[in-house]
């Protein structure tokens, strides 16, 4: 064969070919011819398809590497396996905790959002707990639940939690139910496990102080509060949040000692020192020192061990003015007798 020939050949033979790419894709009377980058695509979804049991196939490959890793890694695999365990044989308690959910009329959004981290740190604590509680939120509604709808949508998937719509009233026995409250005369030495105490889910920076105890007295339930003020003495403001008490209570279901379980939970931030190791040079006079945290945090009514009566730095600031002026008196009275037996 001629090169002139060849050359018509090959010439005829990319004729073809631009004639085939031009030919649509579609059937006759189908929608337009697709695009070369539309073909591509289609190709490549069509690819991903046909491999999907391929990719579930390594993924597996990959989980079970992984796992194998963990096992060989000696003491870090160990600690690990451990930790597993540890959950699985935690013995969950019969004791009830409750937060009362009923004040979301009174604290504004900034707080709410507040409350609604704290019940969360509450969640997760009790999950991993060694005496896990029967944890209970009810009245669950308004801007909490619309907050934890909108910011944490999975908190309607929470295991091993009981949320109610009604109050906890409604819910639990009269006679099982002890509301935590600081103004209470009564004060916990040992917990039952057959009562259900109730956390008032407030976030209020004092705005609203005694109203956890008002409303026991309301209802016409048991009261009581933490024993935080035989055992601890704090240089900040002695009102805990929600997650502290329920942290609190779980610690102390594990350790059976409310010393060891206050002070495994309570934040260095707080200054908190034992009672009978409390340093001569403390100085009771000075005020609480509030950190940005702890306003993060927020703070709820009702969990304080004694009542908080100063509300501000002027008040302790009088009362110095006050006092030195008695011990400026007292001195001078000391000194006139003095003078008068010297003459």
């Amino acid at each position: 064969m001629s090169g002139d020939t060849q050359k018509e050949c090959s010439s005829a033979v990319s004729d073809s070919n631009e004639v085939s790419d031009s030919k649509p894709d579609s059937p006759a009377g189908g929608p337009e011819a697709l695009s070369k980058r539309q073909r591509k695509r289609l190709a490549k979804a069509q690819q991903w398809e046909e491999q999907r049991d391929l990719r579930k196939q390594k993924r597996k490959e990959r989980k079970q590497k992984k796992r194998e890793e963990r096992n060989t890694q000696g003491d870090e695999g160990a600690e690990f396996t451990n930790r597993k365990r540890q959950r699985r044989e935690a013995e969950p308690s019969s004791l009830r905790l409750v937060v009362d959910c009923s004040f979301d009329s009174l604290m504004v959004l900034k707080d709410v959002r507040k409350l609604h981290k704290q019940i969360q740190r509450c969640y997760a604590e009790n999950r991993r707990a060694a005496h896990p509680v029967q944890f209970y939120l009810t009245s669950l509604g308004g801007q909490l639940k619309q907050n934890m709808d909108e910011r944490d949508k999975g908190w309607v998937n929470w295991k091993d939690i009981s949320v109610k719509l009604e109050h906890f009233q409604e819910v639990m026995r009269k006679e099982d139910l002890v509301y935590l409250t600081s103004d209470s005369s009564n004060v916990l030495k040992e917990l039952d496990e057959s009562k259900a105490y109730i956390i008032g889910g407030l976030v209020d920076h004092n705005h609203h102080k005694g109203i956890t105890f008002e409303r026991a007295q309301e209802l016409g339930i048991d009261h009581a509060q933490l024993p935080l003020g035989d055992f601890v003495k704090m240089n900040s403001r002695k009102v805990l949040a929600v997650n502290h008490v329920f942290e609190i209570m779980l610690a102390y279901l594990e350790k059976r000692d409310w010393r060891d379980a206050f002070f495994t939970v309570l934040p260095q931030r707080k200054g908190a020192v034992p009672m009978d190791e409390e340093g001569l040079d403390s100085d009771e006079d000075t005020p609480p020192k509030h950190t940005d945290q702890e306003e993060e945090e927020g703070s709820s009514d009702g969990h304080s061990a004694e009542p908080i009566k100063r509300k501000d730095g002027d008040a302790q600031d009088q009362s110095d003015g006050k006092q030195k002026k008695t011990d400026t008196s007292v001195s001078q009275s000391e000194d006139k007798p003095q003078e008068q037996t010297a003459a």
